[in-house]
């Protein structure tokens, strides 16, 4: 079966940088790059006038920067998928990238087969970094955040709206475990995992299953894990 071709907005403030990742994704046969933005104010029009499926943003930019054009654009309906761009793997920034709605971050450095495979993944609804990831980078930056009582609070107090199974799903989602790994460690159907992951999203009021990883970290319940 072909692949589905996957409309890709570039965003960064470098045209250099710009040109090198057009380059690098236009050469896959099923990624179009339908266009770029050098600043996170364009990006709202260029989302509008070209639906692409996913957004490659850069953070760091003059003008609205990209935390700030992810936590619009996933905040709109049907929101195209936003991967972030960084040259650092522990910055607060990315947290806040993640927590509005980004389905993960690559590396500046990272090869141009990772980074083709990331876009391709986040197109078909996957995470492009695992919650170990997620968990090591926020454990990072756990102690410059404000309040961490009152966020453990809050997100026990989200989660104790799921059901039994549904938590239980959450929970795994939380340490990393694919579908078809819940559904045998869970004894479930795979159908079934996938609904109970989009009931827990919608209770919760999530985009995606990065979301629910920060959520079950934040509410302290992967302290007992191996770091991973």
């Amino acid at each position: 079966m072909a692949r589905m071709t996957v409309r890709l907005l570039v965003v960064d403030d470098d045209p250099l940088v710009r040109a090198g990742l057009a380059l690098m994704l236009g050469g896959a046969d099923d990624i179009e790059i339908v266009g770029e933005a050098a600043d996170g104010a364009q990006v709202p029009e260029l989302v509008d006038r070209h639906a692409p499926d996913v957004v490659l943003m850069d953070i760091r930019m003059p003008g609205v920067d990209g935390l700030t054009a992810t936590e619009r654009l996933r905040a709109r309906p049907a929101a195209p998928e936003v991967v972030v761009l960084t040259t650092f793997h522990a910055d607060e920034q990315v947290v806040r990238a993640l927590r509005a709605g980004a389905a993960g971050f690559v590396l500046k450095d990272t090869p141009p087969a990772q980074i083709v495979d990331a876009v391709r993944r986040v197109a078909a609804g996957d995470p492009v970094l695992s919650p170990a990831v997620t968990r090591r980078l926020m454990d990072r930056v756990a102690d410059a955040a404000p309040g961490p009582g009152q966020r453990r609070a809050a997100a026990a107090a989200r989660l104790s709206a799921l059901a039994e199974r549904e938590r239980d799903v959450a929970l795994a989602v939380g340490r990393g475990r694919s579908n078809a790994e819940i559904a045998a460690a869970l004894y479930m159907s795979l159908p079934t995992v996938k609904t109970h992951v989009s009931r827990v999203l919608t209770k919760l009021g999530l985009n995606n299953r990065v979301q629910i990883a920060l959520l079950v970290h934040d509410a302290g319940l992967l302290d007992g894990d191996p770091p991973g």
